[in-house]
C-alpha cells in the first residue's frame, strides 16, 4: 500500500510539474496603444441577484470603452426578487448605455446555456462577452480585449477571475481553491492543452459559436456552459483559442459566504467532469482526486496505526511543496497579498475534494433555489 500510494503521489506531482512549466509559458500580456474598433455584445444570465447588480452596473458604467462599441443583453432566469426592476431603473438613469432586457426562455435543462442562447440571434455583431451577474468587471475589460484581438488571430479568449475575500478561513480557503483551478487553467493552455474557463470572463465570437452549434451534445447538463464551449473549439481549431494573461483584465467575483453553499458549488463543477471531452481534462481530474484520496487513506492509516505519522507526513510535504509553487506563481498573477491559512487549508482540503467527488456522483445538487441534476 505505501509503494502504491507513493506511485501516485509521483505522478501527481510529475503532473503539476508540467502545469508550472506551462504556466511560465503563457507570456503576461502588456497592451499596446490602439484606437478600439471591436463591438462586444455583454451577455449577463442572472437569477436573483438583487444584492449583487449594483456593484456589477456601476462597473459598467465606469467601462473605459467607447458606448458606441458595446452594448449588454441582460437575461432574466425568473427572478423572484427586484433583479429586473434594477436593471429598468438603471437603464432609464443611463440611456447612454445600449441595453437589452430579455426573459429566459427554457428548453434544455440548462438554464445558463439557455440563456446565452436566447441572446445569440438578437446580437448583430461578431464578438461576444459573457460574464456573471455577481462579478465586477475592471475599467480596461474590453479595452484589453479590444486590443488583443487587433493583434491577434484569435475566436476564442479566456480571461481571469479572482475573489473578493473577506479575512476569514472559509473565504480564504476557497480563494485558494479558485487560485489552483486558475492556476491549472493558465498551465494547461501554456501546454497547449486547455480545458478549463469561467464563464465570467470569457470572450467568442457569434460565428465561431454557430460553428460549434452551441451547446447542443451537453444541453442537458445543467452547468458546464463555459468549460464544454471551450473544449468544443480546442477539439476544432485550438490555435485560435487563447488564454489572456493580461492583469488589466481580471474579473472579480464573491465567495460562498456558508460552507453548505461552497459544497453545493463544488458538486456543481464537480458533476460535469466525467462528461468532459478533453482527454487531459479527465486524466489530471483524476489524478488530483486519487492523490487526494490516498492522503486521506494515509492519515487513515495512521490514526489505526497502520502506517506511520512520519510517511504521511513526508507524502503531505512533497504534494504540499508542488502545490505551494502552482499557487505562489498564480498569486502573484493575480494579487500581491499573501496567501493565508495555506497549511490549514492544505490539511482540510483532500476531504474536501473528496467528499465533493463522492456527492458528485449522485448526480443531484442544489443551487439559485433549484434542485438540479445532470
Amino acid at each position: 500500500m505505501i509503494l502504491f500510494l507513493s506511485l501516485i503521489l509521483f505522478v501527481y506531482v510529475l503532473t503539476i510539474g508540467h502545469l508550472i512549466y506551462g504556466f511560465d509559458k503563457i507570456p503576461l500580456y502588456k497592451n499596446t496603444d490602439s484606437n478600439p474598433k471591436t463591438f462586444f455584445a455583454i451577455v449577463v444570465p442572472f437569477r436573483n441577484e438583487s444584492t449583487n447588480l449594483p456593484k456589477l452596473l456601476e462597473s459598467f458604467k465606469n467601462l473605459k470603452y467607447p458606448k458606441t462599441l458595446f452594448e449588454i443583453i441582460f437575461i432574466d432566469d425568473f427572478s423572484e426578487d427586484d433583479s429586473v426592476k434594477q436593471i429598468y431603473n438603471w437603464r432609464m438613469e443611463n440611456g447612454v448605455f445600449h441595453t437589452t432586457l430579455l426573459e429566459n426562455l427554457r428548453i434544455s435543462n440548462s438554464p445558463k446555456k439557455d440563456a446565452i442562447t436566447r441572446a445569440i440571434p438578437i446580437i448583430k455583431n461578431e464578438w461576444i462577452v459573457t460574464t456573471d451577474a455577481d462579478c465586477v468587471v475592471p475599467v480596461n475589460w474590453l479595452l484589453i480585449l479590444d486590443n488583443y484581438i487587433q493583434n491577434h488571430d484569435v475566436e476564442m479568449i479566456v480571461g481571469s477571475v479572482v475573489y473578493e475575500c473577506k479575512k476569514t478561513f472559509l473565504h480564504h480557503f476557497q480563494y485558494l481553491d479558485l487560485m489552483s483551478l486558475q492556476g491549472t487553467t493558465i498551465g494547461s493552455f501554456g501546454l497547449g492543452l486547455g480545458f478549463m474557463c469561467n464563464g465570467a470572463n470569457f470572450c467568442y465570437t457569434k460565428s465561431l459559436f454557430k460553428e460549434l452549434n452551441g451547446f447542443i451534445g451537453n444541453n442537458t447538463i445543467s452547468s458546464g456552459d463555459d468549460v464544454f464551449l471551450v473544449q468544443k473549439a480546442m477539439g476544432e481549431n485550438p490555435e485560435k483559442v487563447h488564454y489572456l494573461k493580461s492583469k488589466l483584465n481580471i474579473v472579480s467575483t464573491k465567495p460562498m459566504n456558508d460552507w453548505k453553499s461552497l459544497f453545493h458549488q463544488r458538486v456543481r463543477w464537480a458533476s460535469k467532469t466525467g462528461l468532459y471531452q478533453s482527454v487531459f481534462g479527465k486524466d489530471l481530474a483524476a489524478i488530483v482526486l486519487v492523490s487526494n484520496l490516498s492522503l486521506v487513506i494515509g492519515y487513515l492509516f495512521c490514526a489505526f496505526g497502520l502506517s506511520s505519522w512520519q510517511y504521511c507526513a513526508v507524502l503531505f510535504v512533497i504534494k504540499f511543496a508542488f502545490d505551494f509553487i502552482l499557487l505562489k506563481k498564480a498569486n502573484s498573477f493575480f494579487t500581491k497579498k499573501r496567501m493565508r491559512y495555506l497549511i490549514l487549508s492544505s490539511l482540510l482540503y483532500p476531504f474536501f475534494c473528496v467528499g465533493v467527488a463522492l456527492f458528485s456522483l449522485l448526480g443531484k445538487y442544489e443551487w439559485k433555489g433549484r434542485r438540479a441534476k445532470y
